[in-house]
């Protein structure tokens, strides 16, 4: 048995400049971390005496006798990828998915994490990241970027800058107080609504020749954040200010990234105290999340008091194997590919 643990991620800067048709032509990059919220993946072989081959629970249970016959498709596809036959995968997580976490792409890290362990393969972060980039956007063929899987894979405060070549990922050197900080004035919130990023990632990509001014500025905008969480002498609430105009910017950037309902929620929390915040992933729904200082922040909770606070801290490990009991596989002769 084969159980990973892979974080979830906040994006802060540079979202939407992680989509290969911008950065290709124009450069990217984000500043993201990862938190203490989970997905799960547990996998085993199956013992021969099942009556079927593969079981496989998640949202839904799925019981079948052929790869083919699997419904979802980032599990089929990697199970193709790796050579994988005859396992029960069961799948958990600390946060709903479709919320702007990243979700897909933080499972899709760790069960590939599970299945190299699975045949006895340690592998790298990097190379986690680069087959779960090319598991969503060239097998499952799913629109978006590549931001969440490297950061599930990596984990920590990162900067990701992405080019023709790849991409590179450099720890953000930041103070351990000056991170305290920051941590303590983020306020996380959870707003009941979730969607598919993949059909907004993919209007964005739509629309992207009418974009790309706002997305050349969004890139610059990482620079601007990478000083001020460096510089030990810079004031962290315009890290704040800063992301409350990266919001404002990236509302501009695709007509399905906010709603009534969201920009209602954000100005209400401006007004009750923070300085700036954004609505995380590709937008739509899913989390928002401010910027307060201490002594606004019962005010801004008590203002949107009908969502539902998520506490957190950043953590630094990425996608780990946490236990690992391997059994010797011995294929069934009547399986079926």
């Amino acid at each position: 048995m084969i159980i990973t643990k892979t974080p979830f991620r906040m994006s802060f800067f540079g979202g939407g400049t992680d989509i290969p048709s911008f950065f290709k032509e124009h450069g990217g990059a984000v500043i993201s971390t990862t938190f203490d919220k989970y997905c799960y993946v547990n996998v085993r072989h199956l013992p021969p005496f099942m009556p079927y081959y593969s079981e496989l629970v998640y949202s839904r249970f799925e019981r079948v006798n052929r790869i083919d016959d699997i419904e979802h498709p980032a599990i089929r596809e990697a199970m193709r990828m790796l050579d994988i036959h005859e396992i029960r995968l069961t799948y958990e997580g600390d946060l709903p998915a479709r919320t702007g976490l990243g979700t897909s792409s933080t499972f899709a890290v760790g069960m590939l994490n599970a299945f190299y362990a699975l045949k006895g393969k340690h592998v790298g972060k990097r190379k986690l990241a680069e087959d779960a980039i090319r598991l969503e956007r060239e097998l499952c063929h799913e629109a978006g970027g590549w931001q969440d899987q490297i950061a599930a894979a990596y984990g920590g405060m990162n900067r990701i800058d992405f080019h023709d070549n790849g991409f590179k990922v450099t720890p953000v050197i930041i103070h351990p107080d000056r991170k305290k900080l920051l941590n303590d004035n983020l306020i996380l919130f959870y707003t009941g609504v979730s969607r598919l990023s993949a059909e907004i990632q993919q209007d964005t990509i739509n629309h992207q020749h009418d974009k790309t001014a706002q997305l050349k500025e969004m890139l610059s905008l990482v620079d601007e954040a990478q000083k001020i969480l460096e510089d030990k002498h810079a004031d962290m609430n315009d890290f704040g200010r800063l992301l409350d105009y990266t919001w404002r910017l990236k509302r501009s950037s695709g007509g399905r990234i906010s709603n009534t309902m969201i920009d209602t929620l954000y100005e209400r929390g401006l007004k009750a105290g923070a300085l700036g915040g954004k609505l995380l992933g590709a937008g739509g729904g899913g989390f928002l999340l401010f910027y307060v200082e201490k002594d606004k922040q019962q005010q801004v909770l008590k203002e949107l008091e009908e969502l539902m606070h998520v506490p957190f801290c950043f953590e630094t490990e990425g996608t780990t194997v946490i236990h690992y009991s391997p059994i010797v596989y011995i294929p069934r002769k009547d399986i079926k590919i």
